[in-house]
């Protein structure tokens, strides 16, 4: 790497601490800790920002749609995740919907062998975490009262949740190996978080700065991702705000990631109430920037670089009008629903995504441009465009989970596939201990206490 590159990197991650706010210790000798006045613990009014237009019934049906809709993403790569195409591809011909998810269980995986169609990851896990916190913060006021979004409560939420799955390990009866193991993945999938979280919460920056730079393994992961769209649905129609809330909330990014985070709240946020398209989506991508991201130097805002980047992919695959099978070899994958054309253009796409993914080798910046790529490539279409998504492979149930979220809340509940959607809210909730449907409810009817009379 590059010596100019690597004095970079150091500085992002110095900038992304300093911008959770840090203040010096009152006590001469004293540990630095995390400022109670810091940005990440700012009160906000959620009056200011929600859409007061949206029907109620509109705006249950928009969270449940992104809920459910990311749930759908998820379970439709957890059988192939991080796989590559042509082994899914060998295994699998073309994925359409949902499948058994043949998988070794594991922390971040799904909980148990062989589960049914509809099952899913930690994906789905951490949304459902995301939206009982912010019940939680609703509940904490009265009727009519602002929201306040206080990262500080986000992190002692994820500590107590932590700490129950150690209390539930501790009391498992007997002597057999299954149970303890059960457990045991319950517990190792906040175990990473946690390290974070519990030096968060302590106040204790320099705590905080260590577990930051080795959360798995100091690489700018794809954290806030996982729970950012769950945090947009209190900020319905309100991009900026939707940002700035998860920005905030994303005390396990650092850098371009956690800037990643606010913009897949706010591309979440924009598709509650506005009909998405490539003009918006530009606009929020270009736009949305409360922390000043376009103002880094040496390399520029690198998530507004991956836009770029999937625009012309998309814009170079879709040039292709005539398939010249001589050239290349465009044989259909079993069960493929579409023609030749739309598979070679798919195939274009795919490689020069492959290619232009290099250009910022993190983690977060990957899914950040295959999820855009896939909304502009399948047209904003929520099958085309989780069909790109998971067929790619790679973190296929992560990129599926966002772009999921982001046209559930477009289409709503009411317009996610039927053979879909129902499997998803009936194996989450039976199988899983998920119940979409009643945290749905649960948000809106806490939304909509917030409303001013």
């Amino acid at each position: 790497m590059p010596s100019f590159l690597r004095r970079h990197l150091v500085w992002l991650l110095f900038t992304s601490l300093l911008l959770g706010g840090c203040r010096e210790a009152t006590t001469p000798g004293s540990t630095t800790s995390i400022s109670s006045n810091s940005p990440v613990n700012r009160t906000y009014n959620e009056a200011d920002w929600q859409d007061l237009n949206l029907p109620d019934s509109v705006l249950y049906d928009r969270i449940l749609g992104s809920l459910v809709g990311s749930a759908i993403g998820d379970a439709m790569g957890a059988p192939t995740e991080m796989w590559n195409q042509w082994a899914i591809a060998e295994e699998y011909g073309h994925v359409q919907g949902l499948d058994v998810v043949l998988r070794e269980p594991s922390p971040e995986g799904p909980w148990n062998f062989n589960l049914p169609p509809g099952a899913g990851t930690d994906d789905t896990r951490w949304k459902a975490l995301a939206v009982n916190y912010l019940i939680s913060e609703h509940g904490m006021r009265p009727p009519g009262a602002p929201l306040a979004i206080n990262a500080t409560r986000f992190a002692d939420y994820v500590n107590t949740h932590y700490e129950g799955s150690v209390a539930a390990l501790k009391a498992t009866p007997g002597v057999e190996p299954e149970p303890f193991e059960d457990r045991m993945r319950e517990l190792t999938w906040l175990q990473e978080w946690a390290k974070v979280s519990r030096a968060y919460a302590s106040g204790d920056i320099d705590a905080y700065r260590d577990a930051t730079a080795k959360f798995y393994g100091g690489e700018m992961a794809c954290a806030g991702m996982l729970y950012a769209p769950a945090i947009a649905a209190a900020y319905p129609g309100r991009p900026e705000a939707a940002y700035e809330a998860a920005y905030h909330l994303g005390i396990f990014d650092i850098g371009y990631a956690r800037d990643i985070t606010g913009l897949t709240a706010a591309l979440t946020a924009a598709a509650f109430t506005d009909e998405l398209t490539a003009d918006s989506l530009r606009s929020v991508v270009r736009d949305v920037d409360p922390a000043g991201y376009f103002r880094s130097r040496l390399l520029g805002r690198v998530s507004y670089q991956q836009y770029r980047s999937a625009r012309s992919i998309v814009r170079q695959a879709k040039r292709l009008t005539v398939v010249d099978s001589r050239a290349k070899d465009y044989r259909l994958p079993d069960g493929y629903p579409y023609d030749t054309l739309y598979y070679a253009q798919t195939v274009k796409a795919y490689e020069l995504m492959s290619k232009a993914s290099k250009d910022a080798p993190f983690h977060a910046g990957e899914i950040h441009l295959i999820n855009l790529t896939a909304l502009l490539f399948g047209d904003f279409d929520f099958e085309r465009s989780l069909q790109f998504v998971v067929n790619y492979g790679r973190d296929n149930d992560t990129v599926a989970a966002v772009t999921g979220a982001i046209l559930g809340a477009r289409v709503g509940y009411s317009g996610l596939p039927e053979h879909q959607k129902e499997r998803v809210l009936k194996v989450n909730r039976e199988v899983l201990n998920l119940d979409l449907e009643h945290l749905a409810q649960a948000l809106t009817e806490a939304i909509l206490k917030r409303r001013p009379t």
